[in-house]
């Protein structure tokens, strides 16, 4: 059974209600050259700051389609082992400003919006990507797989890091 819009949906959107919304980490910029065709499908969470929106989740995914008006449909998805159920919360995202950028804005309730930041892509397979919010409490690493190698997710501490991200507190999420 799936619970729909509990951990991510009320939280998570009052959470980014609260945050600022549509800003980024000052040295974070989008990628340029971004194809949303390719990025559309699902994507596997490797590793994330922690929010009471996500805590306690473990095999989280992210499906992404486009919607009849254009904008992007988000499935975000979780599986709860203490309340033995998945989580769902249906959302759309929009471009902020070019179509081959990665800066997209998301919403999981109403108006509201936050910050989408594509800062590093696999541009060549689009295998992995690397997110942030509006600010340096969001960071998420994914990937079209559920297993990612090893350097790519170093890579992804050492430029997190480096960016001013708290690494020290990235949660490894269980994908199996």
């Amino acid at each position: 059974m799936i619970k729909k819009i509990t951990k991510f949906g009320v939280i998570g959107a009052t959470l980014m209600m609260l945050s600022g919304c549509l800003g980024m980490p000052k040295d974070v910029q989008p990628i340029s050259g971004f194809d949303l065709n390719r990025y559309l499908g699902e994507w596997y969470e490797i590793a994330r700051l922690d929010h009471s929106f996500e805590r306690g989740l473990s095999q989280v995914s992210a499906t992404y389609s486009v919607n009849d008006d254009g904008s992007v449909k988000v499935i975000n998805k979780g599986f709860s082992a203490e309340d033995n159920e998945w989580s769902e919360a249906l959302g759309k995202a929009k471009f902020v400003n070019q179509p081959d950028e990665g800066y997209l804005k998301v919403s999981f309730f109403g108006p509201f919006y936050g910050s989408y930041v594509i800062f590093e892509l696999d541009k060549e397979n689009y295998e992995y990507a690397f997110v942030s919010g509006p600010d340096l409490d969001y960071l998420w690493l994914l990937s079209r797989n559920k297993d990612l190698d090893p350097k790519v997710i170093e890579r992804f501490k050492d430029t997190a890091k480096s960016l001013g991200f708290d690494t020290d507190k990235l949660i490894i999420v269980d994908q199996k």
